[in-house]
């Protein structure tokens, strides 16, 4: 019954990040949708994680170079979500107010998704112990 519970505040989480990037988008006051381009970020940033996770030799441990690749190429992904909103700032392409929604989703969305694999990640351990 946890897991239904924490998939569910999950769920609530993610939504209330995706929610900020969407603001940052729509307000009558940005009117401009540039800030959506994080989410491009939100779909590749796990991919090269599970993919190492597949392909890794050791069970567990982040000690093999794929599993090292994967996180350097996840966290350029976290990095440039970060920084797009911070650029288009810069250039004025988009606002202040758009750029820090977009940077508390981002912060939103990405503990959301550190939260599930941490969850689903437990839950595997938990059942090769037995």
């Amino acid at each position: 019954m946890a897991g239904i519970k924490g998939l569910v505040s999950l769920a609530f989480l993610g939504s209330i990040g995706m929610t900020f990037v969407i603001l940052a988008c729509a307000l009558p006051q940005y009117k401009i949708w540039w800030p959506f381009f994080v989410v491009l970020f939100y779909v590749l940033c796990p991919i090269p994680t599970m993919i190492a996770r597949r392909h890794s030799d050791s069970t567990g441990g982040t000690n093999s170079p794929c599993m090292e690749a994967a996180i350097f190429i996840t966290m350029g992904f976290i990095v440039s979500s970060f920084a797009l909103p911070i650029v288009l700032t810069r250039a004025e392409a988009i606002q202040l107010g758009a750029c820090c929604l977009t940077i508390a989703g981002n912060v939103i969305v990405y503990l959301t998704i550190l939260g599930f694999f941490t969850i689903f990640d437990m839950d595997d351990s938990d059942y090769t112990m037995w």
